[in-house]
């Protein structure tokens, strides 16, 4: 089974802690890129200092912005494959699934029903309050995006998702055995990094709750499925689908979408209506498709050390 593959004894969970410092530094070794441009455009243009994202955008082209930040998350991928291999000495595949290898029709099937609720409610928003949004479509921008978002964001929510569902999930069953713990605390800290995010200083701490019930569903679909291959299929949807269909001036992502939304977002539609809704309609259908069986013990039972 997915955690308990990695319960050992000698997966401390300062062992983990120590891992999670070596991606850390992986990551801020991937930022290098972006600081060195940051540097060369601050100095040969009017920018103030400190660089607000907002500035940033201005100065860089967007699908060349939205590169450079997506970089540091090739090294945290790399960083955490290592980390797991050579570090813990347990075969990658075990912070992908419990399965004897990856399922990417799950990785589609998820992608693909994501992918089509986020274009279909796009749609709906856009048809029910037009003046929310204007036109942000230019064919030869737009498709450089098509083609670095396909390449590029998949890696950092691969990252995302193998670092928190993955590893840190394993790393919170080794210090306590049990399902419920690795999954609340795992939710509280993908929340927690979002903190800084531009979105939160848009809408207010509120956005939290949108932060931490996201990594709650996304952790009950790994615990429920044994894998994290429904998970990585959403958490690219979600992004990608994202970054092509429509930006604002306050997202972390602004790029060459379709449409530019211009209205405030909404506490209801934005954060509460995906947290308590949408999310539980996406557990029904997933339960449906693959027979989940067991929910109470899934997401709450002891875990056992794997000898």
């Amino acid at each position: 089974m997915f955690l308990e593959q990695a319960i050992k004894p000698e997966n401390h969970f300062v062992k983990y802690i120590l891992g999670l410092f070596i991606i850390f530094l992986a990551s801020l070794i991937g930022q290098i890129p972006l600081l060195v441009a940051i540097q060369y455009k601050t100095m040969n243009s009017d920018m103030a200092s400190p660089v607000t994202q907002e500035d940033l955008f201005k100065v860089f082209d967007s699908n060349i912005m939205l590169v450079l930040m997506l970089l540091s998350f090739v090294f945290v991928l790399v960083a955490t494959l290592l980390v797991v291999k050579y570090w813990h000495r347990q075969p990658v595949l075990t912070i992908i699934t419990s399965r004897k290898k990856i399922d990417w029709k799950r990785i589609l099937f998820s992608f693909s029903i994501w992918g089509f609720l986020t274009t279909f409610f796009l749609v709906l928003s856009y048809w029910m309050e037009p003046s929310n949004f204007i036109i942000n479509f230019e064919w030869k921008p737009f498709l450089i995006l098509v083609v670095v978002g396909v390449i590029f964001i998949p890696i950092p929510t691969t990252a995302e998702e193998l670092v928190f569902r993955g590893y840190l999930m394993q790393g919170f069953a080794n210090w306590v055995p049990n399902r419920w713990f690795p999954l609340l605390m795992t939710s509280l800290v993908f929340g927690a990094l979002h903190f800084y995010n531009p979105e939160v200083a848009k809408t207010g701490n509120v956005i939290m709750i949108y932060y931490i019930g996201t990594g709650l569903f996304l952790g009950i679909l790994t615990l429920m499925d044994e894998g994290t291959e429904l998970a990585l299929g959403f958490h690219a949807a979600n992004n990608l689908f994202g970054a092509l269909l429509v930006t604002s001036t306050w997202t972390a992502f602004q790029t060459h979408s379709v449409l530019k939304a211009i209205g405030e977002p909404s506490l209801i539609w934005d954060i509460l209506v995906p947290v308590l809704i949408i999310y539980p309609i996406l557990l029904s259908i997933f339960n449906l498709k693959y027979g989940w069986k067991s929910w109470k013990e899934k997401l709450t039972g002891k875990l056992f050390l794997n000898k």
